[in-house]
């Protein structure tokens, strides 16, 4: 095939794309990544955009190829992660590109799955030019952090969501807790909402809010996906609590056990821990939380519900260490996303250059 030759600024912008397709198909993919894909025609110009539909139907690269149509042949695919080389429900998406005549794959991240993996090969074996690892830190902590870690551990990412005042409180001192944050924020809790396959909240969090926990439009209406409601613990929840609803499905665990929530979860990609303090330090102190978002409002409660309760930490040497990822303006709050920070005894030593 022809060398194909295009600036960095229009792959990365084809990438920056190709991530935001892939974002706009979380939560209706799984088990399936949520890939996303961009197809440029030999002089730069997109002429294919795609996502990955859900289970069953195409994936991204074949979406985008359709909607290029003859345009492809000697052009560019950009793709966030590495195109198949299996046959499963649909044909591999490296026979796709190249049957299409497409001269040069660009894609962030290497799929782990052994089942899929190989497309790289296939397409330089076939004569594609093949560059890897382009936006791959961008994709690997986005729309495909969730299923990357799900490959690398075999569970679920697990977020521990909260909401809180400046001194920590979710609920002031005479229980009241709507609305600590404000109305940009509680949107943007909605529109990620809508991106999960599951949604865990304790009983006693059901028992005072009565939420409906699902995910809805700015009018009120629903998102067309809903993540599982799942509410844990081992008091009864009334007949009529709108938790119950038929809106979306609703899992009740009788169990204070966070490995036994997990095992049950097995089957989902990715999970939000929204509550309350008792199950959020109770996932802390098992270790099961991935990542941190904090909604945090710029106000004062003096006293409270804490956001968080007996996490497992006793003194300040056994504090919980995270890495800030984040910060973000949410309307009159921030959010704050933290990953765990990595072990202290895993960093290189400051006069030891690392390995490359």
């Amino acid at each position: 095939m022809s060398e194909v030759t295009l600036d960095q600024a229009t792959v990365n912008e084809a990438m920056a794309t190709a991530v935001d397709a892939s974002e706009a198909a979380r939560g209706r993919t799984s088990p399936n990544p949520p890939v996303g894909a961009v197809v440029l025609d030999a002089s730069g110009n997109v002429v294919g955009v795609g996502s990955t539909r859900p289970p069953g139907g195409p994936h991204a690269e074949v979406v985008a190829l359709q909607r290029a149509g003859a345009a492809a042949r000697g052009g560019t695919a950009v793709v966030t992660l590495e195109p198949c080389n299996h046959t499963g429900r649909t044909g591999p998406c490296s026979r796709a590109l190249i049957d299409a005549g497409i001269a040069r794959v660009v894609y962030a991240v290497a799929d782990p799955n052994p089942l899929a993996e190989g497309g790289a090969r296939a397409l330089a074996e076939a004569g594609v030019r093949v560059e890897a690892g382009v936006g791959a830190d961008r994709v690997g902590r986005g729309p495909l952090r969730a299923w990357l870690h799900k490959q690398r551990t075999g569970r679920p990412h697990i977020t521990l969501k909260y909401a809180a005042s400046l001194d920590g409180r979710s609920a002031a001192a005479d229980g009241t807790s709507q609305w600590i944050t404000g109305p940009d924020a509680r949107e943007h809790v909605h529109s990620q909402r809508a991106k999960l396959d599951a949604i865990v909240v304790g009983t006693g969090t059901v028992l005072a809010d009565d939420p409906l926990l699902t995910a809805r439009f700015p009018d009120g209406s629903d998102a067309p996906h809903q993540p599982v409601r799942v509410v844990v613990g081992l008091r009864e929840i009334p007949a009529d609590a709108r938790i119950r609803n038929a809106t979306a499905p609703t899992v009740f665990l009788r169990t204070r056990e966070v490995q036994t929530v997990v095992a049950a979860l097995a089957d989902h990609t990715e999970v939000l821990v929204e509550g309350g303090p008792q199950l959020a330090g109770a996932f802390l102190a098992a270790g099961m939380v991935d990542r941190i978002v904090a909604y945090i409002a710029p106000v004062v409660l003096g006293s409270g519900t804490s956001a968080l309760e007996n996490a497992g930490v006793g003194t300040i040497a056994d504090a919980l260490r995270f890495s800030i990822e984040s910060v973000e303006p949410i309307g009159s709050d921030i959010v704050i996303s933290a990953v765990p920070a990595p072990p202290k005894d895993l960093a290189p030593p400051k006069d030891v250059a690392p390995a490359k």
